[in-house]
């Protein structure tokens, strides 16, 4: 017979998934944000350097751009050179669209997001040395801790395991 030791650590925290939920939506909030501004700029390199609107990579942009720039259109002047257009409406657009996004973002952070609370970690700690004639022991302990360490709880139970076959 060999000695052996199991030890098995699981941790309990309040309020841990709907933080993960609020991470992952204003994550996805800044993601979409983040296509949306690439397209805009893409929009407004494209004019900037003159970019053919017959290309069609030009013109899925253009035409994909549009539904968010649209807006913005007749705010201000474009002033043109040839083909080149400098399109302030765009970069006004990306203005407006990040203002919008860290609006959403901060309001699904203030509304849905919980502070980090009490853990509470259990740990489970079998041992069995073939030289000792018992059976095996179980030990548990449970520590709870607030954030911040000052409080801490323990409790410790030990349970002698029957081997199997025994009565």
């Amino acid at each position: 017979m060999t000695d052996f030791r199991e030890t098995r650590t699981s941790q309990h925290e309040e309020g841990r998934t709907q933080r993960i939920a609020t991470f992952k939506a204003t994550q996805l909030i800044w993601l979409f944000l983040g296509i949306i501004e690439a397209i805009i700029a893409l929009r407004f390199i494209f004019r900037l350097v003159g970019v053919y609107a017959d290309n069609n990579f030009a013109s899925f942009i253009y035409g994909l751009s549009n539904f968010f720039v649209a807006p913005f259109l007749s705010l201000t002047g474009a002033p043109a050179s040839g083909n080149m257009v400098f399109e302030f409406s765009s970069l006004l657009a990306m203005a407006i669209y990040l203002l919008i996004a860290w609006g959403i973002e901060r309001i699904v952070y203030v509304i849905f997001y919980r502070p980090k609370g009490p853990v509470s970690v259990r740990q489970t700690i079998v041992d069995n040395h073939s030289n000792q004639p018992a059976a095996p022991s179980l030990q548990q302990t449970t520590r709870t801790q607030t954030p911040n360490g000052t409080q801490q709880t323990s409790v410790t139970e030990n349970t002698h395991i029957s081997p199997p076959g025994s009565v």
